[in-house]
């Protein structure tokens, strides 16, 4: 027969344990097989141009269709998430993903692939199902032409960004909008 255990340890087992168990079981069920918080403001509906938007923590997504760029100066122009746009990272505009994930886009026509993080909202030209930063863009090759037909793949939640963190560091418990949704 073993020693007893010291029901002291027992208990810090099993709460080690059941943390271990809650950790894997969140990771088991977000889309993609990842979990993350996707801050309930950023899936609030909104309207452009008269036309309003229901953002969704879909489980899956998966669709072809035309993606365009967008550039502007680097931190000019804050995104949907509240990071400073920076054409030079991988990054994307879509009307209604949750914010952040992260996307596989795939150049129909000519095979590439890009995995970006979706930061913001749009775009609103009719007919296209995301915007593209001038780096991700480029990787795809279509910077020339301006839009190209792709799949877009949704990954799963994208990391918070530092500003994210601290923001939600710093907000009281009762202002915190980060809502676990798988």
């Amino acid at each position: 027969m073993g020693r007893a255990v010291p029901p002291a340890v027992r208990s810090l087992s099993l709460l080690a344990s059941l943390a271990a168990a809650s950790a894997l079981g969140a990771c088991a069920s977000g889309p993609g097989g990842g979990a993350g918080p996707y801050r309930t403001a950023n899936l609030r509906p909104y309207e452009v141009n008269g036309r309003r938007y229901t953002p969704e923590a879909y489980r899956s997504y998966d669709a072809k269709g035309v993606a365009s760029w967008y550039s502007y100066p680097s931190h000019t122009r804050k995104t949907a998430t509240g990071e400073w746009y920076d054409p030079g990272l991988m990054t994307a505009a879509h009307k209604t993903l949750p914010l952040p994930c992260e996307v596989e886009v795939t150049n129909l026509q000519n095979g590439r692939k890009v995995r970006v993080r979706v930061n913001d909202r749009g775009p609103y030209a009719d007919g296209r199902i995301i915007d593209l930063s001038r780096a991700a863009a480029e990787k795809l090759g279509f910077t020339r032409a301006g839009t190209t037909r792709v799949r877009v793949k949704l990954l799963g939640p994208a990391p918070l960004a530092q500003s994210d963190q601290i923001e939600l560091a710093e907000a009281a418990p009762d202002d915190r909008d980060a809502a676990q949704l798988f």
